[in-house]
């Protein structure tokens, strides 16, 4: 890392250097990170089993010479395996690196020692070596694509590269690049749709793209790690600085990324079957398969359509549970009245509201400040209180400071906010309620002593630290 920071100039190209190479994204800018990640190629930031791959077969090729005897050929698959596990403890024994560094090693083991190859075999092999050390990396998400991406590489792409024959060398090159590229996105369709909630419209183009650049980048990276060859640093530089520019190109064109794509676990588990049977039914030219693949993606886009039909008539409020901040979203159909103290580039915002809100469908948000009035068509913030539909909130916090209350009425909550010096004995006994919110902007201290109060005036807590957020339906 001090070595690149002191060849490297450019700040971007150097954190694109630490990631892609040594595994290290602390540096890495969101606007690099959005640019691989709309463009399909950010795989190529995460060390994975396409950068082992690279390493075994550099380390192949100037190795070649020991292929001759026996003896040099033992000698070459321990000294490439050392330095491919030496590679993956270097950067972090991630399960995608780790899974390619015992596949490499399986692989060329069979190649020094045995006849026969199977990839199926090996895939398992890997798998199940990584699930008897830890058998939760099953739950792993990098863990599940890197499995899937290979399955699919191994399986599909050998059947995709059939569909097309090029007489050309350089055409038959290019084929053979979008036959793996398209395999594994293909089955890596569903998961990344499940837990990333996008689709890279233009991956063949940046995949395309990145496949010469990536291995330079790697040899010229490892290259310039040596005393010697350093002066190469100018030319890595610079094509990790193109690279980026025409990456970021890419994800700035029209419709590059669909986006906000939401579905449940029974929605994944549909649309992986559907498309399971899909390339069955392509490979194997089975019309049952086809018909079954389709109707079952019929099933899928009735849930859809009932996931879309709900978000227009739903009604809800979600109160967020924070860390120092407060914020309760008022939804209905896709718009929302967002109470809170955050603001659209708060990162608090960015990680714990935002996706609540896309999951939801919204696509109106209204920000407001719970000390402000506010009316609206179906939201009214007025005098300590807020009205939505049948829920009524009555809010205790600063302005409520060494004063006296006179107030009555019944009210679903008490929202207990800012940390308020209101004496909770003060309370008129006929403001009734029947449960207490207490948000994060409260002191330890003094949210204990408001869960006392709750529960001496039975009432139902809801603390919004430290807990998950609380959510109420509402019906229309």
């Amino acid at each position: 890392m001090a070595k690149y920071r002191k060849l490297i100039k450019n700040d971007e190209a150097f954190a694109v250097a630490s990631t892609l190479i040594l595994g290290y994204r602390a540096d890495l800018s969101k606007e690099t990170l959005a640019a691989y990640s709309k463009t399909g190629t950010i795989h190529a930031l995460s060390v994975s089993g396409s950068h082992v791959a690279i390493i075994f077969f550099i380390l192949d090729f100037c190795l070649a010479f020991l292929n001759k005897k026996r003896l040099l050929r033992i000698f070459k698959f321990v000294l490439i395996c050392s330095l491919i596990w030496i590679y993956a403890l270097i950067t972090g024994l991630s399960p995608s690196v780790v899974r390619a560094a015992i596949m490499i090693t399986i692989f060329i083991f069979a190649k020094t020692f045995a006849k026969n190859k199977n990839g199926y075999n090996t895939l398992a092999f890997a798998a199940f070596c990584q699930l008897v050390y830890n058998p939760f990396l099953i739950w792993d998400v990098g863990f599940q694509l890197s499995y899937i991406s290979v399955f699919g590489l191994i399986h599909i792409q050998p059947k995709i590269y059939k569909w097309v024959y090029a007489k050309n060398k350089w055409l038959n090159k290019v084929w053979e690049l979008i036959a793996l590229s398209f395999s594994a996105q293909i089955v890596t369709f569903p998961l990344c749709i499940y837990y990333f909630h996008q689709f890279p419209v233009y991956f063949l183009i940046g995949n395309l793209f990145i496949f010469l650049p990536l291995i330079a980048i790697m040899i010229l990276g490892i290259a310039v790690l040596i005393p010697f060859l350093d002066k190469l640093s100018p030319i890595f530089e610079w094509i990790i600085v193109v690279t980026n520019s025409v990456l970021k190109w890419i994800a700035d064109l029209p419709y590059s990324t669909f986006s906000s794509l939401w579905i449940n676990l029974y929605e994944f588990a549909l649309l992986s079957l559907a498309l399971g049977l899909l390339i069955y039914s392509l490979t194997k030219y089975n019309a049952k398969m086809l018909l079954a693949s389709s109707l079952i993606y019929l099933l899928y886009s009735s849930l859809i359509f009932y996931s879309d039909w709900t978000a227009i008539h739903q009604k809800k409020i979600i109160f967020f549970s924070l860390r120092k901040n407060y914020a309760a979203a008022f939804i209905n159909g896709r718009a929302t009245t967002l109470v809170t103290d955050l603001s659209v580039d708060d990162k608090n915002y960015q990680y714990f509201i935002k996706p609540a809100l896309e999951q939801s469908q919204i696509s109106k948000i209204d920000f407001i400040d719970l000390l402000k009035d506010t009316i609206s068509q179906h939201f009214i913030r007025r005098e300590n209180q807020i009205i939505f539909d049948k829920y009524n909130i009555f809010i205790a916090g600063e302005s409520l400071n060494y004063k006296t209350l006179q107030v009555d009425g019944n009210f679903t909550s008490l929202w207990l906010t800012g940390n308020t010096k209101f004496k909770l004995s003060n309370f008129p006994k006929s403001l009734m309620y029947k449960n207490v919110l207490i948000d994060a902007t409260n002191k330890d201290y003094k949210i204990k002593i408001f869960k006392t109060f709750a529960e001496n005036n039975r009432a139902e807590q809801h603390v919004l630290k430290k807990n998950p957020a609380y959510l109420v339906h509402l019906t229309q």
